[in-house]
Parts: C-alpha cells; sequence; structure tokens
C-alpha cells in the first residue's frame, strides 16, 4: 500500500469500465467506518435495492437519466464494503450523470470522527477532481495538483510526488504525466483499498436514489460589464430591489398610462 504509484493504476486506460466513467462522468468516494446503508441514509438516498455486478448497475443508470430532464440532477449511487486501513470502508460511486453527485456536505457528515476520500471527472470537457476529508474537514481538493485548496492544502505534497502527480506549473508540464493514475494511487495510499476492474466489476451493489439538490435562494445580483473601450460597468442589485422594479413593470403593463396629447379625441 505504502509504495503504490500512477503506474499501478495504468489499467484505467484499458479499461472498458473505467473508460465508461471517464467517457460518462462519475464521482468516487471512500469512507472509513461507515456502512453502505448509513452512507447513503446521509446523502438522502431512497432504498433501490441491490443488483450484483456494475454492468446491471449501469443498465439501471441509463433508465434512470432516460426517466429525468437535464435540469433535474438527481442519481442513483451504489455502495458496498471494500477492506482498507485500518478497518472497512464503504465505496460508493455514481455514473453518467457527470460526476457531480457527491456534494462536499455529504462528504464532510460522512467522514466526522473518520476520514472520506472521494475523485471525480465530469463529462464533456474533462474536469478531474480530488478531496480529503479528516474529521468533517476538508483537508485538501483540487482539480489540477498545481492549484491545491483546503484547510491544509500542502499536506499530501510529499505523497503526491511519489505516486506520480506533476506538480510544476502548467507551462512547464510534461505530456507524459498521468495525473487521473495518480490521484487513484493517491487516494490508494490515503485509505489502503486497492481499487481494481474485479472490485469494480463484480460487486454487490447496495442503491440508493439521491434526490436532485433544492435551488439555493439568491440574494443578490452581480452585473460586472466591460465593453470594447476598457469602460467597465459594475452593479450589485438586491432580490428585493429587483423583484420591486418586476412589480412595477408588471402593473405599468396590467395599466398602461395614456398621454392625452397622443390619445384619439374619443379618449380624451
Amino acid at each position: 500500500m505504502t509504495s503504490v504509484t500512477a503506474q499501478d493504476y495504468a489499467w484505467i486506460h484499458s479499461s472498458p469500465l473505467f473508460g465508461h466513467a471517464l467517457e460518462c462522468g462519475y464521482s468516487l468516494a471512500l469512507v472509513r467506518g461507515v456502512p453502505p446503508e448509513e452512507v447513503l441514509r446521509v446523502m438522502g438516498a431512497e432504498p433501490q435495492g441491490t443488483c450484483a455486478g456494475v454492468e446491471e448497475l449501469i443498465e439501471l443508470q441509463n433508465e434512470l437519466c432516460d426517466q429525468l430532464d437535464h435540469s433535474d440532477s438527481s442519481f442513483l449511487a451504489g455502495a458496498f464494503t471494500v477492506p482498507g486501513e485500518d478497518g472497512d470502508w464503504t465505496l460508493v460511486w455514481e455514473l453518467a450523470r457527470g460526476g457531480t453527485g457527491i456534494q462536499p456536505r455529504f462528504m464532510k457528515a460522512l467522514s466526522a470522527g473518520g476520514r472520506a476520500v472521494e475523485h471525480s471527472r465530469n463529462g464533456g470537457k474533462p474536469i478531474n477532481g480530488f478531496s480529503w476529508y479528516e474529521d468533517g474537514e476538508l483537508r485538501t481538493t483540487f482539480e489540477g495538483p498545481t492549484f491545491r485548496s483546503g484547510s491544509t492544502p500542502d499536506a499530501l505534497l510529499p505523497m503526491m510526488r511519489e505516486v506520480g502527480c506533476d506538480l510544476r506549473d502548467e507551462d512547464r508540464r510534461s505530456g507524459g504525466t498521468d495525473d487521473k493514475a495518480a490521484v487513484l494511487a493517491l487516494t490508494e495510499r490515503l485509505t489502503g483499498v486497492r481499487l481494481t476492474e474485479e472490485v469494480l466489476r463484480d460487486a454487490h451493489y447496495r442503491l440508493g436514489l439521491v434526490p436532485d439538490e433544492p435551488a439555493e435562494e439568491w440574494t443578490t445580483v452581480v452585473v460586472d460589464i466591460t465593453d470594447a473601450h476598457g469602460e467597465r460597468f459594475y452593479r450589485k442589485f438586491t432580490r428585493a430591489r429587483i423583484e420591486e422594479a418586476a412589480s412595477r413593470r408588471r402593473a405599468e403593463a396590467d395599466h398602461p398610462r395614456i398621454d392625452p396629447l397622443s390619445a384619439p379625441e374619443d379618449t380624451v
């Protein structure tokens, strides 16, 4: 476990299963000491029974996608138990919904008193994510290993170098590095869980339908425009002001004002 590197995860690029995940988008999390049914409960998932093997999971997820419109981010999560460092871990992942399913608030709750690690990729133009949580706190997160944030953004730097992350600036990076494989190796270093094609393919999944995230209430809108001459217009509008203006416009539309000078004679 301590010597794993990106080379140990080169298989993901020849794997039909992980290739599907990379193409469609995915989120995969490992949570220490929390059983699958509790992980799904914390995520607010409605129980959907179980399935044997990832092929059935993908089929069920595709059926769900066909039923939802593009604005609905509900997704089917599959979870199962895997052995790792300091006991059992729950692996939970979602496929085919763009890799945005496992929200930070879930990860914070699930890592309380323990550890959770998540990596992801969105569909379309790829954005790869990694996050490490410890006792409810986001310790390190990044999309590319050069730009890190969190409460301890540099705590994993020695480990990141060892597994093969390219930590050079973007303009000095080589094309031969494999950051996705390095992230999977980094995840194994933090969890002790060896991820393989067989582990994902043959698992007995507990399923849960995670509902769409509620829309956040907005309070302000910022208009920030710079024209072709370099002139900038910046203005912040409160929600109350916008709703007041909209209400006034509706009232004017319902009861238009008539200019007596331009009105027909029979209306003056």
